[in-house]
């Protein structure tokens, strides 16, 4: 039985061999991650050709996401110091003279938008403090968590409006390289509003001078100001990720994985793919099997009805970064071969694009009423193949598209398995190339009944029709 639930695997120094990444997009990756927070321009435009080799080679649809970045806050200070519980800070964005006590913030404009009471977490949280009051050219905290404050590590201000969009200078230079490779998908971190989504969107098609074929954007929710704006985030996203480690910091951890499921939930009233990120299979960055919690972790995500689930470290730096996707594969497998993964979504609980989510539910009906093997379905733009995943449907969903950039964003998508023809010109050889190769891969055979679902098609017509077909 194969998965349906899709893998995004990061790729680094463990799995930046050819070897490597075709093992790993046979034990069932789906989508390659280049965090672009690492390695240079050459390095990754490489990796990116190997990936694309890889995927040619090995047959396997495999998307690739580039990563930005984003407004990363670190320490700005070159040496390591000790903060105490209850001491006061002086805090600044350069070094103020003669005061060993001085947290140095490094981005631009965050020291002066600092209000009374907001707190500042450094290591992940491990260190924290609160701000008390201002000074003439920063601000002084108390120490609320005391401990060693070390040169370039992370910082969160999980309170304080930022003064600075999704994209950054580092940000621009890495999305115009990203789109010169032709990468499928965009993931921007810190994401915090929805009008930083359309602003990233109009870059790129500022950048590419087009409206179509484009990448679509992966929002990161990992703020507190991202949860407050979740609506609005999950309507201007293609994709929206779960990104658990920083928004684990910025909120209470103890609610993390009820901010899985509500943003879960909310991405399938809105028809977008979801992903959950971070730590999901953490101890086989080290070990060759998970923990039970990891297991349960991955199965939780995949109960949630998630689209995707994601390796981080695990694939990218670990030393067993193919057994991570096998195990991430198997566990996939198991849980959706439960009952605990039925799902079937109500077409009047989808929020956009109503009549068309009612079209899409009368086609699983009749798939389901007619014993259907599989929904055959032709789309252009990836629309409709979205719109039926939705509906998680126990039958096989394939997908044919004339479409190349079509065809690699639906590798993210529930339960698709994609086709691309270029050779098709009307509805019915789109249908057959379709019939044919599905029957080469014996996923159909003669006296199998198929529901039929055009959306998209060829040349950009529009149209709708749903029937039943049984294979000769």
């Amino acid at each position: 039985m194969n998965k349906r639930t899709k893998i995004v695997a990061t790729i680094g120094p463990a799995s930046s061999s050819e070897e490597v990444l075709k093992d790993m997009m046979l034990a069932g990756m789906n989508v390659a991650r280049i965090n672009f927070s690492h390695g240079t321009h050459e390095a990754n435009g490489a990796l990116m050709d190997t990936i694309r080799q890889a995927s040619s080679e090995t047959g396997k649809n495999i998307a690739i996401m580039a990563d930005l970045q984003g407004p990363r806050i670190r320490v700005g200070n070159e040496k390591e110091f000790e903060i105490t519980e209850g001491e006061t800070v002086i805090v600044s964005d350069s070094p103020v003279s003669g005061n060993e006590k001085n947290l140095v913030i490094d981005a631009d404009h965050i020291v002066g938008a600092f209000k009374v009471g907001e707190r500042i977490l450094i290591e992940d949280g491990t260190k924290e403090l609160k701000i008390v009051g201002k000074t003439e050219n920063g601000a002084k905290a108390e120490v609320v968590v005391g401990g060693t404050v070390k040169p370039r590590k992370g910082i969160n201000v999980p309170d304080t409006q930022v003064p600075f969009g999704a994209v950054t200078e580092k940000d621009e230079k890495d999305l115009e390289f990203a789109l010169s490779k032709d990468v499928d998908f965009i993931a921007l971190s810190f994401v915090s509003n929805g009008k930083e989504i359309e602003e990233a969107k109009e870059k790129i098609r500022k950048i590419l001078g087009r409206e179509t074929d484009i990448p679509e954007i992966v929002s990161k929710v990992e703020r507190k100001e991202a949860i407050k704006n979740i609506d609005e985030i999950v309507k201007a996203s293609d994709v929206v990720m779960v990104a658990r480690g920083d928004l684990g910091i910025e909120m209470d951890e103890t609610n993390v994985v009820v901010y899985q499921k509500q943003i879960i939930a909310k991405c399938l009233e809105f028809a977008r793919p979801v992903i959950v990120a971070t730590q999901m299979l953490d101890s086989m960055i080290n070990n060759p099997i998970p923990t039970r919690a990891e297991v349960s972790d991955v199965s939780n995500a995949v109960i949630d009805h998630t689209d995707a689930v994601m390796l981080s470290g695990e694939s990218a730096n670990g030393s067993y970064p193919v057994k991570a996707v096998e195990t991430m594969a198997k566990i996939i497998r198991n849980t959706e071969k439960s009952a605990f993964d039925d799902y079937c979504k109500k077409c009047e609980h989808v929020q956009e694009n109503k009549e068309y989510a009612a079209l899409v539910c009368s086609a699983h009906d009749m798939a389901r009423n007619s014993d259907a093997k599989a929904i055959l379905c032709i789309s252009r733009s990836g629309f409709t193949a979205r719109m039926l995943s939705l509906r998680r449907p126990q039958e096989m969903l394939l997908v044919a598209t004339g479409s190349e950039k079509t065809y690699r964003q639906t590798a993210i998508v529930w339960g698709v398995d994609a086709y691309l023809f270029s050779e098709g010109e009307n509805i019915e050889e789109y249908l057959n190339l379709m019939i044919c190769r599905a029957k080469e891969e014996k996923r159909i055979k003669a006296g199998d009944s198929v529901v039929v679902f055009m959306g998209g098609l060829p040349g950009g017509k529009k149209m709708r029709l749903v029937g039943i077909r049984e294979i000769e």
